[in-house]
């Protein structure tokens, strides 16, 4: 039962996401990565259930669908801030957390939509510990076969496949500051510090901590990039009931959000 205090005044079917969806430029055939936000819809019938439906049935047709499939709390305890943890427990962190299993590790902050899709039959995953992908479709495997440990949203990538393939990004009522694929954006202007990070890994039917290297990541400039993708005529936009839909090529926003960074975000000791 809905714990809601308001009637519900418009209700959506999986038909009408995929016809809004067609409106805004999605075909078959396309790589795409998708974020999305539930609740922005107001009320869909069938829930994440029919987003992921809608979505794999307009992209059945040789397209592929690639969704981030991020485990928060498997990582380095010392570089959590949303909530910080105390010093003293960061070793009992370490020593606790349970190795990264895709299918049953739990995401953080990755949504309803995403949950739904990570079960579906023929989603395959890639292997990084902390941040990986969830994918289906031609293109799944190819898009995650190979994710390095280190710098993980960087050239061995998912995010840098889909650059190189010239995919998409679809935005269903979440920001710019979710698009995982914008991260390889810091790595290649060399504007962030590096830091060590940790997770939970199975080696040789082991759970043993596995460090690794990566940039301190920041999606919270994302959102400057947009009127720059905007005014370029990059981004395409449309609504459903309470959802603004965006529908942009990875490269482009990429390329603008590298050039962004190489004029003001530089980090001097990697110059």
């Amino acid at each position: 039962m809905r714990d809601v205090k308001e009637t519900i005044t418009e209700a959506f079917t999986k038909e009408d996401l995929i016809y809004a969806l067609k409106d805004l430029g999605v075909r078959p055939g396309q790589i795409i990565e998708v974020h999305s936000s539930l609740s922005s819809f107001g009320f869909i019938i069938g829930g994440a259930r029919a987003v992921v439906d809608a979505l794999m049935e307009i992209s059945s047709d040789g397209g592929t669908l690639l969704m981030p499939n991020q485990i928060g709390e498997n990582s380095e305890p010392s570089n959590w801030c949303n909530p910080p943890i105390s010093p003293d427990l960061w070793q009992k962190v370490r020593d606790n957390t349970p190795a990264y299993n895709p299918e049953r590790s739990d995401l953080r902050s990755m949504g309803a939509v995403a949950e739904n899709f990570r079960h579906r039959n023929g989603v395959v995953f890639s292997n990084h510990p902390s941040v990986s992908y969830a994918a289906w479709g031609r293109y799944a495997r190819l898009l995650c076969n190979r994710q390095s440990l280190h710098f993980p949203l960087s050239e061995e990538s998912p995010a840098a496949r889909l650059y190189e393939l010239k995919g998409y990004v679809l935005m269903l009522g979440a920001d710019l500051d979710t698009a995982t694929c914008l991260h390889l954006a810091e790595y290649r202007s060399d504007c962030r510090p590096i830091v060590i990070e940790g997770a939970s890994v199975n080696e040789n039917g082991q759970r043993v901590w596995k460090k690794y290297l990566d940039l301190q990541i920041d999606s919270s400039t994302f959102g400057k990039i947009a009127p720059i993708l905007e005014k370029n005529g990059i981004i395409r936009k449309t609504r459903l009931g309470g959802c603004e839909m965006s529908f942009f090529p990875a490269n482009a926003a990429i390329d603008e959000a590298t050039r962004y960074f190489e004029k003001t975000v530089v980090y001097d000791l990697y110059r």
